[in-house]
């Protein structure tokens, strides 16, 4: 591929390699293979809808970048997000100090940062496409409709498909799922044309306020918007109000009742501010199996 190089530094820790495990096991992505410790993608960037190759690897503090097109600032911008590299990480290890739960997983996956999607409107997309379905079939009617509708892209030699951008599903239909579905996705394709479904205006928002118009656009409840917000525009200190998988998770972690309130669970988060995104992504992390295991 003609390739477009830079290099992203991470301000704190951050290990590239634990990210690699992460997307490995990530279905909204994939699964993406991992082929010697290079980590190779197709999106279409945010800042202009075109798409764009990436291949990126591990770098002294940080990862290795490149690009089958120029990366302005902009686009520089949305990679550095997709890998929490847009924010300055050297704060969380006191987190980890005032919250011994959070400690611990800081320990067994030490550096690891959020994953996030490739931009809030792929989030978006993901969150319809996945309601009452399992994972699995989701990742697989996502990539049906990235093969039928997205740009192919080459990097080093393989072609990736790129999920396609709003304007090209705004007025498409056949996705293979239910008429409800596909027309949430065209209203989320609006909205992702029209900006209230983007990188700048959603982090621009409190958390609160952007929870709230998330939950106003078509087929986002309190899950997805939170998914959105945190997994899609990469806001590092949002807590969802309504998410049973995570709550179950901390129910287990610090003894919570089974019919603790909403307000217990942001109780518990409020002692990881300014990171409560970071710390809920290690407590995913470690459902999925990707952190270390704990000592016998």
């Amino acid at each position: 591929m003609t390739s477009h190089g830079f290099t992203l530094t991470a301000e704190g820790p951050f290990d590239f390699g634990a990210s690699l495990r992460f997307v490995e096991d990530w279905p909204a992505t994939g699964a993406l293979p991992t082929d010697g410790g290079a980590l190779r993608f197709a999106y279409c960037a945010e800042s202009d809808w075109l798409p764009i190759g990436v291949r990126m690897t591990a770098a002294p503090g940080g990862v290795a970048v490149a690009t089958t097109r120029a990366a302005g600032p902009r686009i520089r911008a949305e990679v550095a997000r997709i890998f929490s590299l847009d924010l300055d990480g050297s704060g969380f290890a006191t987190v980890g100090e005032a919250d011994p739960v959070v400690g611990d997983l800081q320990r067994r996956g030490p550096g690891l940062r959020p994953v996030c999607f490739w931009s809030p409107w792929e989030a978006a997309c993901w969150a319809v496409i996945v309601q009452r379905s399992s994972m699995h079939i989701a990742a697989k009617i996502k990539a049906r409709i990235a093969e039928r509708y997205g740009a192919r892209v080459t990097i080093d030699g393989e072609d990736h498909a790129a999920f396609p951008p709003p304007m090209t599903l705004l007025d498409a239909g056949g996705f293979g799922l239910p008429a409800q579905k596909e027309e949430w996705l065209r209203g989320l394709a609006r909205a992702a044309l029209d900006g209230p479904l983007t990188t700048e205006y959603l982090r621009s928002l409190s958390p609160p306020d952007a929870l709230a118009e998330l939950r106003s656009l078509p087929g986002v409840g309190p899950f997805s918007a939170g998914l959105i917000l945190i997994r899609g525009a990469g806001a590092p200190d949002a807590f969802p109000g309504d998410e049973p998988r995570l709550f179950a998770l901390l129910r287990e972690a610090y003894g919570l009742a089974e019919d603790a309130p909403p307000a217990a669970y942001r109780d518990v988060a409020d002692a990881w501010r300014p990171y409560r995104s970071w710390a809920s992504f290690l407590f995913r992390a470690d459902a999925y199996g990707i952190l270390d295991d704990p000592p016998a």
